[in-house]
């Protein structure tokens, strides 16, 4: 096993003050259309520790966050570090009901809300009898005059740091609690994985709520004292106009959301002279939609993680992304990958497995969950739940989720192979493989669609597969769906699609 590198020991919010001291003009976020710099970023992030005290909130208090993308996200947590507290990001795409269990389960010592949210905001905090304040003037004036020093810093280099819950596609979600050498750890890979210098340019287009959008690249380029520019929310032609308006070097995207750029009629002549690399989060990226932008002479860096892993586990850099598309790259600088088998012992190379990840950048526990936490994590190693295989070039190819698999028969069907042959169908919009219970095999693999064209039957996307793979692996049938689940990143929910198979 190589040696990983040691982590630095330090707060995330030390650097950005080493940063607001050595380069005070820097601009450090820019939000529609107005900039601050590392020294006014540091001061605001200094004054609202100092409000937050006043507040009582110190060592392992929770402060959640609930707002659209916005530059107090980013305030907020290095608020929250500086006091050894910890932020609690709430996807505003939830539900009342799903929002007020993790109010209940997180229990947070304050509510930040944007304006926007106010009614749901007002409901969520009287459930759970936790005080609230408004993102803008309201927040403003609370806090101002309340400085904070570094030298009152409460806050230890291994605190725990945030709680981000994970999708809950089965059961409850769950909180994974990643603590400050999570947050190091993971931005010496995405520095490492994107080359990034101070001098980069990173446009923020994923939802900050998620951890692939907080951390695959804009708290790194903060850390590194680069220039972070922030969306309030996706929007393919703004997207593409902004990267050439900003000078943008580094954005992370999708499928779903690279699949938008692409449909842009100016994607081919948008000014994307700036931009050196794209980095895309996800396990299976089709291949299709990377040899579009490698067409502009634009690499795509594949990054594999997950929530628990903060995210950065498995990438690629630059130098490999026009030979090695398809691949989720090589075992990240600050951890350790395993392809394990079912007894934990590795695989043999070419042989698919779990991925298992070790290191700083994973979970501390899960929160309020000791058995999932003892389940999920064995001797350091993470069970992602994620199956690859790894080449003799250390590349790792993404197989599919263990919770997918298809097991037919006794044999495995993969449902991410089946949909690599769908992405060559016509008219199909969208579509996913699942597994059925069947009586004599156990299971069958399913293919669940949309229709692009009304023309498109079961029996013509059945057979597009004759030749393709072995006969087992064969879809048995295809039901039509006027649209398919998805999560708030734009992911197929497997389980909720399987339901709609289900008598």
């Amino acid at each position: 096993m190589r040696t990983r590198p040691r982590v630095q020991n330090r707060r995330i919010d030390s650097l950005v003050t080493a940063h607001a001291a050595a380069t005070p003009n820097r601009p450090a976020l820019t939000f529609k259309g107005a900039s601050v710099n590392y020294a006014a970023l540091n001061e605001t992030a200094a004054a609202m520790a100092g409000w937050l005290t006043t507040r009582g909130i110190g060592p392992g208090d929770r402060v959640a966050i609930y707002t659209r993308n916005h530059p107090e996200s980013f305030v907020t947590l290095l608020a929250v570090s500086r006091l050894g507290a910890m932020m609690v990001p709430l996807n505003w795409r939830l539900s009342e009901a799903e929002l007020s269990w993790q109010m209940a389960d997180a229990a947070p010592t304050l509510l930040i809300h944007a304006p926007e949210f106010a009614e749901m905001a007002g409901r969520l905090a009287d459930r759970s009898a936790c005080p609230r304040i408004a993102l803008g003037t309201e927040l403003e004036a609370a806090r101002d005059g309340h400085g904070f020093a570094e030298a009152d810093a409460t806050g230890s280099a291994d605190a725990e740091l945030m709680i981000v819950y994970t999708s809950g596609t089965t059961g409850r979600p769950k909180g994974a609690v990643l603590a400050q050498p999570a947050m190091i750890a993971n931005a010496v890979m995405s520095h490492d994985a994107y080359a990034m210098t101070p001098d980069d340019v990173v446009l923020n287009i994923l939802p900050l709520f998620h951890v692939g959008g907080l951390n695959i690249q804009p708290l790194p380029a903060l850390l590194l004292g680069a220039h972070v520019v922030i969306a309030p929310t996706f929007d393919p032609a703004a997207t593409l106009a902004a990267i050439g308006r900003h000078g943008v070097t580094q954005v992370t995207v999708v499928p779903t959301v690279l699949a938008a750029l692409l449909a842009q009629d100016d994607w081919l002549t948008a000014d994307l002279a700036s931009l050196r690399m794209m980095a895309i989060g996800s396990t299976d990226v089709p291949v299709p939609l990377i040899e579009a932008v490698h067409d502009r002479g634009i690499p795509v860096v594949q990054v594999y993680g997950a929530t628990e892993t903060s995210p950065t586990a498995i990438y690629q850099t630059a130098d490999i992304a026009f030979d090695t598309a398809g691949s989720i790259g090589r075992a990240g600088r600050a951890c350790d990958i395993l392809i394990a088998g079912p007894d934990g012992a590795e695989m043999p190379t070419g042989e698919v497995g779990e991925i298992r990840v070790r290191g700083d950048n994973i979970l501390a526990r899960y929160w309020n969950n000791e058995p999932a936490s003892r389940a999920s994590i064995t001797d350091g190693w993470f069970h992602t739940g994620d199956m690859a295989r790894v080449d003799d070039q250390g590349l790792y190819w993404f197989a599919d989720r263990l919770k997918h698999v298809i097991i037919s028969g006794g044999e495995n069907i993969y449902p991410a192979e089946l949909e690599r042959v769908l992405r060559d169908v016509t008219g199909l919009a969208e579509f996913t493989v699942v597994g059925r219970d069947d009586e004599r095999w156990g299971q069958v693999p399913v293919i669940v669609a949309v229709r692009a064209d009304d023309t498109v039957t079961g029996e013509s996307v059945l057979a597009h597969f004759d030749g393709q793979l072995a006969r087992f692996k064969r879809p048995k049938d295809v039901v039509f769906v006027e649209a398919l689940p998805r999560n708030a990143l734009g992911k197929i929910v497997a389980e909720e699609v399987r339901a709609l198979l289900r008598p």
